[in-house]
């Protein structure tokens, strides 16, 4: 029998990219400027489409990140599909047609990039994540238009629906969960409190353009949850430092603070750094010893990362 006529075009796919890096108390995500968007929203990641040129998705990535940052990619891993119906991707309006994009997390030590690339604290977008300093004003203000929201819900059933997504993302049962990032932002984006849903203001973060503040939590709730069974952190981290400025990385990049001696305690239980032949007096106190990473940590077990429960600063 012979196959049936598609019923519309093949999907347009593009590529983007959430670049990150970290300074020791910011991690950061590589921005460039969109045209054609609306006020405020003048901002995404680096992307670009997919051409018959590019061999590979990641190989045509790589090549469209060099040509709007000028940054080189090191380490990459593929996030997610995103393929909603009339995502205008581009700007264009595509009658209906899909328009795919091919999201990556990329993690690179931060330089100075090319062009108008710039380099932005992620808690600009996700003001409400960071938490090293106790609970953040802009939660308490997020988590009482949710539960606005959740009071107008058509029916008292909808409502404890509603009321228990916020409960159970936000805090409130069962304590934070990092990783969640992601559902976080969807659930604020359901309830249309971010401007990318059509919200008046930016209470919940500078908006991005198209659905690239989807792509940017869906790469940090990975990374948050790949340190503490990868060794990934050590990709952001310079070739020697030392251990109290891997801690503030760590904790930049989580959002919470973790207990000094805990946090050395485990790392020199898994084996995951050595000492070098060198110190540093940058620390401000007594001169610090440098480490650097032990690469052989990858073949001594599966799942070498950063198991740390969150806890006051030591």
């Amino acid at each position: 029998m012979d196959e049936a006529e598609p019923s519309a075009a093949a999907p347009l796919v593009g590529l983007a990219a959430a670049i990150l890096a970290a300074t020791l108390d910011e991690p950061r995500v590589l921005t460039v400027p969109v045209a054609g968007q609306p006020a405020g929203r003048g901002e995404g990641l680096p992307a670009g489409p997919l051409e018959p040129a590019h061999p590979t998705l990641e190989r045509g990535l790589r090549a469209w990140v060099e040509r709007q940052t000028g940054q080189s990619l090191g380490y990459v891993e593929q996030l997610y599909t995103f393929g909603d119906r009339d995502r205008r991707r581009d700007g264009r309006d595509e009658g209906g047609q899909h328009a795919l994009s091919v999201a990556y997390l990329a993690l690179v030590r931060e330089a100075r990039p090319a062009a108008d690339a710039t380099w932005q604290s992620w808690y600009r977008y996700f003001p409400y994540e960071d938490r090293r300093a106790g609970r953040p004003p802009a939660l308490d203000a997020v988590v009482a238009r949710l539960e606005a929201w959740a009071e107008e819900a058509a029916s008292p059933a909808e409502g404890r629906r509603r009321g228990d997504r916020i409960g159970l993302t936000f805090g409130a049962a069962g304590g934070w969960n990092e990783e969640r990032v992601l559902e976080r932002y969807e659930l604020l984006f359901e309830a249309g409190l971010v401007p990318e849903a059509g919200a008046a203001d930016s209470l919940a973060g500078q908006a991005m353009a198209f659905d690239h503040r989807r792509m940017l939590a869906t790469a940090l709730g990975r990374l948050r949850g790949k340190i503490k069974y990868r060794p990934v952190v050590f990709e952001l981290m310079p070739p020697a430092f030392t251990l109290g400025q891997l801690q503030r990385v760590v904790e930049a990049l989580s959002g919470v603070l973790l207990h000094k001696q805990n946090f050395r305690r485990l790392v020199a239980q898994q084996g995951l750094v050595e000492e070098t032949e060198s110190v540093t007096a940058e620390t401000g106190g007594r001169p610090a010893r440098l480490m650097r990473f032990r690469r052989e940590v990858l073949l001594e077990r599966p799942a070498p990362g950063l198991r740390l429960p969150a806890g006051r600063a030591g």
